[in-house]
């Protein structure tokens, strides 16, 4: 073990409660209602303890199956930014992250609701902007349906622009000026209702792995969220990302390049795999099992047995990509690594949906864990890592008090916050106002 002293090369930490419908919400016996205020506030307040980077409440796009919404998407879905302004009241530190929807939203009042939140948060807002594709929320949002694929990324982009506009429009010293936007796909001018906040610009955070999205990243984000497991698949990542910035103007340190990664801990590496498969059967129940398999397919399933075989036909071809947490563009591909993964098991349909789901968890002991995680940022894979608990609201707690220990002990982990903002726990700048 390489002990480092503090504050160098030290890993970035953050937690990420998904959206209703995910890996977690309602996942075991503890888990709070989706809309209890007093989930919420419990992982927040153990993301604190832990001194975590920043909390992300994440929120997707509605679970489209078979032309309808998925049920439990239906259900429980609270904003937000309203949700984390409440956080921000019973929180002193911790980052607070929203999802916002940057092909179907405003640029006005998007940039009010997050200049909002970093002032009652004391500097500790951050914004992650997404682009959904799927119809229900185009038809829920948009008037029109979707934004056109090739649109989603500029309309984004300019999206982008024009709230950084709005929040340079007031002076660092308070003075309101007048503000005009002409653009391909907004055209507004007027007054900005909300002073310059404490970070300047609230931190920005994407997602993605495809060509657009890493230029997107490189040329405009302050987080990126990968899904990398592999060493190589993690270095290859963060080599190629981070050689984009400086076309941009902009240095390595200005971007963070953090995995979402869920962790099932025990005493010994077997009693960790014991509790990940009670896990895995809780959040994939027989009726989860069918419904995966039918986002998948693209067809009605409901006859075939969740303890039986994979059917034995390729996906529908004109079926729409599965949308949610196995979601794929590609259901023939997708349909493959299934077939693969249950005939090198001789895994049943549920059996194999949970293997599938579970592919980016750490199941070990702390140490083996906590020796992972630093691997991979030694290793140049990642700067850090957003950890995604099962279940909420308690599963973020074992991991704070047994395995962060651990990484504080080796140097690769913060002992203390060093400052009161996200972008000073994340060591980014402060943007400079230009006017």
């Amino acid at each position: 073990m390489t002990v480092r002293a503090p504050g160098r090369g030290q890993m970035h930490l953050a937690a990420c409660l998904p959206g209703v419908g995910g890996a977690a919400v309602g996942a075991g016996p503890r888990a709070g209602a989706p809309v209890d205020f007093s989930s919420f506030e419990r992982l927040a307040r153990t993301a604190e303890r832990g001194l975590l980077d920043f909390l992300l409440v994440a929120e997707g796009p509605l679970g489209e199956h078979l032309g309808g919404v998925h049920g439990p998407d239906e259900a429980g879905r609270p904003e937000p930014v309203t949700v984390l302004e409440a956080l921000a009241a019973v929180t002193e530190r911790t980052g607070l992250a929203a999802t916002a929807d940057a092909a179907f939203d405003e640029p006005y009042g998007l940039a009010r609701r997050f200049a909002t939140l970093d002032h009652l948060s004391g500097g500790r807002a951050a914004w992650h902007m997404v682009t959904s594709a799927d119809a229900s929320t185009g038809e829920n949002l948009r008037r029109g349906g979707c934004l056109d694929p090739a649109e989603r990324y500029p309309r984004a982009a300019e999206l982008l622009d024009v709230a950084r506009e709005l929040w340079d429009s007031w002076t660092p010293d308070g003075v309101s000026r007048h503000f005009a936007h002409r653009g391909r796909h907004f055209d507004i001018a007027g007054e900005f209702g909300v002073p310059r906040s404490p970070q300047g610009h609230p931190v920005v955070i994407q997602a993605g792995d495809s060509e657009q999205e890493r230029e997107f990243a490189a040329s405009a984000a302050d987080v990126v969220l990968a899904r990398h497991r592999s060493l190589e698949a993690g270095r290859a990542f963060h080599a190629d990302v981070k050689g984009r910035l400086a076309r941009y103007g902009r240095a390595p340190g200005d971007l963070k390049i953090m995995p979402g990664v869920t962790v099932v801990l025990g005493d010994t590496a077997a009693e960790a795999r014991e509790r990940a498969a009670v896990i895995g059967r809780q959040q994939v129940s027989p009726q989860h099992a069918i419904l995966a398999l039918e986002q998948v397919w693209g067809t009605d399933l409901s006859s075939y047995d969740p303890d039986g075989p994979l059917p034995d036909f390729d996906p529908v071809p004109a079926s729409a990509p599965a949308q949610g947490q196995l979601r794929t563009a590609d259901p023939v591909k997708a349909a493959e690594r299934w077939r693969a993964l249950s005939r090198a098991g001789g895994l049943s349909i549920r059996q194999t949906v949970i293997e599938a789901s579970g592919r980016d968890s750490l199941v070990g002991t702390p140490q083996s864990v906590a020796d992972v995680l630093d691997a991979f940022v030694r290793e140049g894979a990642a700067d850090g890592f957003v950890l995604v608990p099962h279940p909420v609201p308690g599963g973020l707690d074992e991991f704070v008090d047994r395995v962060v220990p651990l990484l504080q002990e080796r140097g690769a982990f913060r002992t203390r916050y060093a400052g009161t903002t996200l972008r000073s726990h994340l060591g980014l700048g402060e943007p400079v106002w230009t006017g």
